[in-house]
């Protein structure tokens, strides 16, 4: 197992200047405690849980299911998943309605009527096929851009080929900077988001398609959000599926961040990925000096394992798990904000992780994993850098030293994106020979933060202070921008297509 070395006192005790946590304009400071719940009170919502998945289902009775957490003795290399502590409260939870020989049931699941096999979504029905045959995620037609609204409590809903929003949906009931939405991450089939509010503790998942949506209150239609300017209230939204709050220490630091599905199973005969999960990191309210990554049921947000991260001592150590990516083996990498570098390794029962400390110049921020299965790191301040798993390496990107690094992307067809906020535009990488192919001004500019690379290998970069660049790869120049009206501190897979590109590298 990888031993971890302490960084040098130096790297702890540098302060960054070109960039931290916070939102420029009018966010919370790291130092704040939130306004939410604190991890021993219980979540009070007023979403009622949804019964069925198709909009003109009769609803029946549902109940709504709350996630357990385990607090299992910490240890440097493995965690249990018995539970000793209570979870967040699980609102808008899908519940199994029968009407004849039909079953209908959540995300990820499948619907039969007599001989015939269907499923929901954009999905291939009653074939034998191979993980791809839909394109990973169903129709480029439904490819959309998730971008976290941090000032008003919200996700914006973009289609990437119309270079439209079509609609916003509240992330919590608190609202504003007392929920302060940012890190979001698609489902594999595209079909779901999962949107973190670092405020308010809470995690709530979206449904893309109509298809996916619930009729919660039976009256045989959809009611959901129609554009950007149509945002309903709290619990009305019929397409928001379900919404946890984790057991976290009350902190802006402490709220939930780092974020990636895992696609679940796949299924030959319905041609889709069933059971998809997700893990999030957190840091928990009666656990100091400790984090967690959990393990959530993609269709319900039931908690079902906790990876507890002790001695969480290097870098900025009041801020938790900042941000997440999969890898072709399905383990989860991580990172501390210029932090630690964490492999939850998935295939063990329980599961395991890996530690390694970073480098004397690493300051890691942003974090994604090329195809071949490296994590990249945007460091900030400092070089772009990777990390060979095998030969347990950190290497820099010659020419990139001092930069101002923020979020990143990895494409299918070779690059790595990275923003940086100093020179004010986006980094080109070849991930096969670890150097710069480019560096790209970006004009208009304020503070560009998220990357993500869609379905069609389109690369976007949201910039915090209102819009979005959509880039081709192959013709960076001809880049189009799309205004988004809000504060978006946002990262990681705001599209899926850095899922996908992972899993089913072309």
């Amino acid at each position: 197992m990888p031993s971890a070395r302490l960084a040098p006192a130096s790297l702890l005790a540098l302060l960054v200047a070109c960039g931290d946590d916070t939102n420029t304009s009018a966010s919370a400071s790291a130092s704040q405690s939130s306004t939410a719940p604190s991890s021993s009170s219980s979540s009070s919502d007023t979403v009622d849980p949804p019964t069925s998945t198709t909009p003109t289902s009769t609803p029946t009775d549902a109940t709504s299911a709350s996630g357990t957490i385990g607090d299992s003795e910490g240890k440097t290399t493995s965690t249990t998943a018995e539970p000793t502590s209570t979870g967040g409260t699980t609102v808008g939870i899908s519940a199994s309605s029968s009407s004849g020989d039909t079953t209908t049931t959540g995300g990820g699941t499948t619907t039969t009527g007599g001989d015939t096999t269907t499923t929901t979504g954009d999905t291939t029905t009653g074939q034998n096929c191979e993980p791809g045959d839909t394109q990973g995620m169903g129709d480029v037609e439904k490819s959309y851009l998730w971008v976290a609204n941090s000032d008003e409590g919200s996700i914006s809903k973009v289609d990437t080929q119309k270079l439209l929003e079509v609609a916003r949906y509240r992330s919590g009931p608190l609202g504003g900077y007392n929920e302060n939405p940012s890190r979001t991450a698609v489902s594999f089939d595209g079909r779901f988001v999962i949107v973190n509010n670092r405020q308010s503790g809470r995690s709530t998942v979206i449904a893309a398609n109509i298809e996916d949506c619930v009729d919660a209150n039976g009256n045989g239609k959809i009611e959901t959000s129609q554009s950007k300017v149509d945002l309903l209230a709290w619990g009305t939204d019929e397409c928001v599926r379900w919404s946890i709050v984790h057991p976290y220490n009350g902190d802006i630091g402490g709220g939930p961040r780092g974020v990636t599905w895992s696609p679940g199973v796949f299924n030959k005969e319905t041609c889709q990925f069933e059971h998809p999960v997700v893990w999030v990191g957190y840091l928990p309210g009666a656990q100091p000096g400790a984090a967690h990554m959990v393990r959530l049921d993609g269709a319900t947000g039931k908690v079902e394992e906790t990876v507890v991260i002790d001695n969480w001592s290097i870098g900025d150590t009041s801020w938790g798990p900042y941000g997440a990516a999969l890898d072709k083996d399905l383990n989860v990498w991580f990172t501390g904000l210029r932090g630690e570098l964490f492999r939850v390794n998935t295939g063990e029962d329980p599961a395991t992780f890996d530690r390694w400390a970073p480098p004397f110049n690493g300051q890691f921020y942003g974090m994604t994993v090329d195809p071949d299965g490296d994590p990249w790191f945007g460091n900030n301040c400092g070089p772009i850098q990777t990390f060979d798993p095998v030969q347990e390496k950190f290497i820099d990107v010659p020419g990139t030293d001092g930069a101002c690094l923020r979020g990143l992307a990895a494409d299918k067809n070779g690059a790595v994106w990275v923003t940086d906020n100093g020179m004010c535009g986006v980094w080109q990488i070849d991930h096969k020979t670890n150097t710069v192919i480019k560096f790209h001004t970006l004009n208009p500019c304020s503070i560009p933060v998220g990357v993500s690379t869609d379905l069609e290998g389109f690369v976007w970069i949201v910039d915090e202070s209102g819009w979005a660049w959509k880039i081709d790869p192959k013709n960076v120049p001809a880049m189009q921008k799309i205004d988004i009206v809000g504060d978006h501190y946002t990262y990681s897979d705001m599209t899926g297509g850095q899922l996908k590109s992972v899993i089913l590298p072309q």
